[in-house]
């Protein structure tokens, strides 16, 4: 089978609810994305065979195909250039890449761009399906779902709680790992270990135009009693908003070629892909898939958790990054070294390319070899996908 390499990854610094980017449309923020993509890596635009976009509140501003949308507002992209926008909940993008991988490995494509856009500030999370409820327009738990689930209602609050109760997690070790995440983060800002990867952004501020560079979300001035002291979410619960993931603003790109576009092209690549997974489990709990998909993806391979160098595992909420070290024996120095979710922030549908560009500029600068990386999903599904630095 065909090789599939990723020459570049991108992204746009995030930012917070009603911050620096949500006077962006999401449309132009995803174009960003892609604009980089092309010139940083010196493709030639009109070798670029399809643009698969990941988005989850296709509503609104993010309706009517936003991945077309967006190929048609970048710059660097030619009207001819075709694209799909795609929806597998938080791993949206994710699955972007391993589509556009799978494109390649079949030999159908040889250059393909992977991406996400999530402008929750401007398409609040939950809007497309409450809208139509709201106006009588139905439900999308079916009576047949209905019928199999009984008076289940999907939430991933209610998911993360149980994976507390189940691994036996206190309060104190979801403050001190969501502490960590904005740690890490602010450590690697301060380093420039972003610096590689981030696109900037020309943004409105009450001061003046200026290009948005750094995550909003990253409480450099952090403490455990400060995290600690923030208000639970359920009054039985663990769970605060400071021990889960950030809404945020944001886009990222992936750029996913060929072994022969290595070479018509005169590319270098950054990665070539090693493992792609996707497997799916209880859908209540909903969260905890990563953990499964993790070992499905390692037996594949042929590997072991030791084998792989650095890990990004989507800090959705902090005791699904924390139940995936327990199960998997994973090295936690090794885990989101540059912080996560928790402290960078969660744009939904670009969340997968998003991680992928972190985790492959990680490698790049630490001189490593593998990483995997892997997030839950909403319906209790989990994508992981494991590269191999060149």
């Amino acid at each position: 089978m065909a090789t599939a390499y990723i020459v570049e990854a991108v992204r746009t610094a995030g930012g917070k609810r009603g911050g620096r980017l949500a006077g962006v449309h999401p449309v132009d923020l995803a174009a960003k994305s892609l604009d980089a993509i092309v010139e940083r890596s010196g493709i030639d635009p009109n070798a670029v065979d399809d643009v698969v976009m990941g988005c989850v509140s296709q509503g609104g501003e993010q309706a009517m195909q936003v991945g077309r949308n967006a190929v048609l507002a970048a710059k660097n992209l030619p009207q001819s250039t075709p694209a799909v926008t795609i929806d597998r909940q938080c791993g949206s993008s994710q699955q972007a890449i391993q589509f556009a991988a799978q494109a390649v490995m079949s030999g159908t494509q040889d250059v393909v761009i992977a991406s996400g856009v999530e402008s929750m500030s401007r398409v609040p999370m939950g809007s497309t399906a409450m809208f139509h409820m709201k106006e009588g327009l139905g439900n999308y738990k079916s009576p047949g779902l209905e019928e199999k689930y009984p008076g289940i209602q999907w939430s991933q609050f209610m998911g993360a709680e149980m994976i507390v109760k189940k691994h036996g997690f206190t309060k104190d070790q979801l403050d001190s790992f969501a502490l960590g995440s904005h740690a890490k983060a602010a450590k690697a800002t301060e380093a420039g270990a972003f610096a590689d990867e981030i696109v900037p952004v020309e943004v409105e501020t009450p001061e003046g135009t200026e290009m948005h560079t750094v995550d909003e979300g990253i409480r450099f001035d952090a403490t455990l009693e400060g995290i600690a002291s923030v208000k639970l979410l359920s009054p039985e619960g663990t769970i605060t908003a400071a021990t889960s993931s950030q809404i945020c603003d944001g886009s990222s790109a992936v750029l996913v070629v060929s072994e022969q576009a290595l070479k018509d092209h005169g590319l270098t690549p950054m990665a070539r892909i090693h493992n792609l997974t996707v497997t799916a489990g209880d859908p209540v709990i909903m969260l905890e898939e990563p953990l499964f998909a993790t070992d499905r993806a390692l037996e594949r391979a042929g590997m072991k958790i030791g084998d792989i160098d650095l890990y990004e595992v989507n800090e959705a909420f902090a005791p699904v990054p924390l139940a995936w070290l327990k199960h998997t024996g994973a090295d936690p120095d090794r885990l989101n070294v540059n912080g996560g979710a928790i402290a960078l922030g969660h744009p939904l549908g670009a969340s997968g390319t998003k991680l992928m560009a972190t985790l492959l500029h990680a490698l790049k600068r630490g001189g490593k070899k593998y990483g995997l990386q892997t997030m839950c999903e909403g319906g209790g599904v989990a994508n992981v996908t494991i590269v191999e630095s060149l």
